[in-house]
């Protein structure tokens, strides 16, 4: 097949399933978070992906700012002591910030294959010549 006989997947449903953003079957992970090097099924190279910060950017900021005023709330409420927050406070921040990770980079990696992302460049006017 050539790169214009794939279907166009979405970036969200491919992504967050953790498959291939090309074919939809071979699997976009190695590990929780590793990018597999290539899709075992359609051999597409990953090599283009670089989420960099964007699923942790993501989750601080939709993650854990709930998680951050829920434990807010029970200090200023209850005044409670710290095992009170070790078992309640702690156990949903990492509730709201771990799970969403993988999701997260996969949606971002599938988005970067689907709009064709990469890195920026400078482009130059061709030089103009005076009669």
């Amino acid at each position: 097949m050539s790169t214009t006989d794939w279907p166009r997947l979405s970036p969200f449903e491919t992504g967050v399933r953790g498959c291939c953003p090309r074919c939809g079957q071979g699997r976009l992970f190695r590990g929780f978070l590793t990018l597999a090097p290539r899709c075992e099924a359609c051999g597409l190279d990953y090599s283009f992906a670089d989420p960099a910060d964007g699923p942790a950017f993501f989750v601080i900021c939709f993650g854990c700012l709930p998680a951050v005023i829920f434990g807010l709330w029970i200090e200023v409420a209850f005044q409670a002591p710290y095992w009170v927050h070790l078992v309640t406070t702690l156990p949903f921040l990492l509730l709201t910030c771990i799970p969403p990770l993988r999701p997260l980079k996969g949606w971002l990696v599938a988005s970067q294959y689907y709009f064709k992302a990469e890195e920026g460049r400078l482009v130059t006017p061709p030089a103009q010549t005076t009669p």
